[in-house]
C-alpha cells in the first residue's frame, strides 16, 4: 500500500508474541502508510488486542520489529513512543453510576447512532498519521478503512480493502460464524 520509495509510517516485521506457550501473534508482518485509515478485525481472542499493545510498548513482543518513520522502536518503552507519535484510546464501556439503566442505554443508543465520531476520525486521517480502528461494528469499518486486516488465532488470515476482507470465506467463517 506504500508508493514505490515511500517507506511507510509504520512496519511490522515477523512480529511474534507467545505467553508462555500459547502463541498470541503469529510471524505478523504489515506496512501501513502515512494518511492510511486502517482496520484491524478478528474474534475475540485473535490477537487484535495484543498487536495494538506490541505497537504501542505495552507488551514487548517475543520476536520480530516494531518500525516507526523507519526506527526501529520495538524495545522503546510506551512513554518514548508516545513521544515520537504513537498514541491509542482504549474502549472501555463503563456505565454511568448516577444514571438509571434505561438512561445508560439511552446515552449508548444516541453514541451507537451518532456518525460524529466516525466523521471525526476520518478527518483527523492526513498525510502525516495513520489510525488503526478495532472495531466491532462492521458497518464502522467499512466505512471508515481504507484497508482492513483480519486476524485469526494469532495469523494475518485476510488483508485489503473492506470489501475483499469481508467477501473472504475464511473471513465469513473465522469472524462471521458462517
Amino acid at each position: 500500500m506504500t508508493a514505490p520509495g515511500e517507506a511507510p509510517l509504520l512496519r511490522i516485521e515477523a512480529l511474534t508474541k507467545s505467553f508462555g506457550g500459547f502463541v498470541a501473534l503469529d510471524n505478523i508482518n504489515v506496512d501501513i502508510r502515512k494518511g492510511e485509515r486502517f482496520g484491524l478485525i478478528g474474534p475475540n481472542g485473535s490477537g487484535k488486542t495484543t498487536l495494538v499493545n506490541c505497537i504501542s510498548g505495552a507488551l514487548r513482543p517475543s520476536k520480530g520489529s516494531v518500525l516507526f518513520g523507519g526506527e526501529d522502536i520495538t524495545t522503546l518503552p510506551p512513554n518514548q513512543r508516545s513521544h515520537r507519535g504513537i498514541a491509542r484510546s482504549f474502549q472501555i464501556p463503563r456505565p454511568f453510576r448516577s444514571m438509571t439503566v434505561i438512561e445508560n442505554l439511552m446515552v449508548a443508543l444516541d453514541f451507537a447512532a451518532s456518525r460524529h465520531l466516525l466523521d471525526l476520525l476520518i478527518s483527523l486521517g492526513g498525510e502525516d498519521i495513520a489510525i488503526i480502528m478495532i472495531e466491532h461494528i462492521m458497518q464502522a469499518v467499512m466505512r471508515f478503512s481504507e484497508r482492513v486486516m483480519c486476524l485469526d488465532a494469532g495469523r494475518i488470515i485476510a488483508i485489503g480493502s473492506p470489501s475483499e476482507v469481508m467477501g473472504n470465506p475464511r473471513v465469513q467463517e473465522a469472524y462471521l460464524g458462517t
